[in-house]
């Protein structure tokens, strides 16, 4: 997040004019708000892809979007899903799409169909599995389980869905036993549709009555330093929708978002990219700390405004993000 500073004249109860009035405070440009964990890989969109659907696999190489999400759960139905295990093996296996971290999200653990879906997960190595329902801790016991016995415990990431009023109680709790997991968390992705679905809270009027709990889940992601994405807008033909609900996302420090369709990629990729001002004033704080007279300097006077350390880090961070998403566009087709 970047932060241009503006001055107010406040003096809190027990302050002194002379520490506290007219100080330099931070003013937050809502474009500029991009907060991640610091080793994080660009996440601003994620598309769901039904694994059963071969002509949407086909398209995967073309999209644009920061992640592909395989999805051999809600998209397929019972019958189908030997059929999208197989179409998953077939695609890794001719045409392993290159440019987008490759998730596959799985069925429930503990049903016949999660064991099934890790043996394909080891023919098609992806770079991370999504699990569906989590609701405690001991949920990803199955999953280390499985990955061990297929050699992936050191090679894939663990996603996880927040989807569930179970996992809305436990959620710290949920994410301290993931990071202590091999697989280890890696990614929290928000289920909104399923939660509305489970509370019976109305997800409309924008999501006034879910922001508690998707603050909630922000927090946790951010405490333990995990990656967050927001859950899907699903009329995908009401753009406007989908640009304020991305907007607001981004105000919540959600990483990014998932998608469930192409027309959406963009966007979610505009929305979750560092503007070029911020980029601008990031550049300069920096530059302005690498001067050998700020050496050691917790603040300095940057063009008549009081700069932090803590400032510089959220330059460094959204720096680290604008060169992550410039080094992804130069391997585009």
């Amino acid at each position: 997040m970047m932060v241009v500073l503006r001055r107010v004249a406040h003096t809190p109860t027990g302050a002194t004019p002379s520490t506290r009035e007219g100080r330099l405070v931070p003013s937050i440009d809502i474009r500029c708000m991009i907060i991640s964990t610091p080793t994080q890989k660009p996440r601003r969109s994620a598309m769901y892809v039904p694994a059963v659907n071969t002509r949407a696999l086909a398209k995967v190489c073309s999209l644009d979007c920061d992640a592909v999400i395989f999805d051999l759960e809600d998209a397929v139905a019972p019958g189908m899903k030997d059929a999208a295990r197989r179409n998953l093996v077939e695609l890794f296996a001719s045409a392993r799409p290159a440019r987008q971290e490759l998730v596959i999200r799985t069925n429930a653990i503990g049903s016949d169909d999660f064991a099934h879906d890790m043996a394909a997960i080891a023919q098609c190595r992806p770079h991370a599995v999504l699990v569906p329902k989590v609701g405690a801790g001991h949920c990803f016991t199955a999953v280390a389980a499985a990955a061990a016995a297929h050699g992936l415990s050191h090679t894939l990431r663990l996603w996880a869905m927040v989807e569930t009023p179970a996992a809305l109680m436990a959620l710290d709790e949920i994410v301290r036993a993931g990071l202590q997991t091999t697989p280890r968390l890696d990614c929290l992705v928000v289920g909104t549709n399923d939660i509305a679905k489970d509370t019976g809270v109305f997800p409309g009027d924008g999501r006034t009555f879910l922001l508690p709990w998707l603050m909630n889940i922000v927090l946790v992601a951010k405490h333990r330093g995990v990656c967050v994405l927001d859950g899907v807008w699903n009329d995908f033909a009401d753009v406007a929708g989908f640009d304020a609900e991305a907007l607001q996302s981004v105000k919540m420090a959600f990483d990014g978002k998932t998608l469930i369709h192409p027309t959406q990629v963009a966007p979610a990729n505009r929305a979750f990219s560092p503007s070029e001002p911020a980029v601008a004033e990031a550049l300069r704080v920096v530059a302005a700390f690498q001067r050998p007279e700020h050496a050691g300097a917790g603040v300095i006077n940057l063009d008549g405004k009081m700069v932090e350390r803590l400032h510089l880090a959220q330059a460094q961070r959204l720096l680290a993000i604008h060169d992550a998403i410039d080094a992804r566009a130069k391997t585009s087709p």
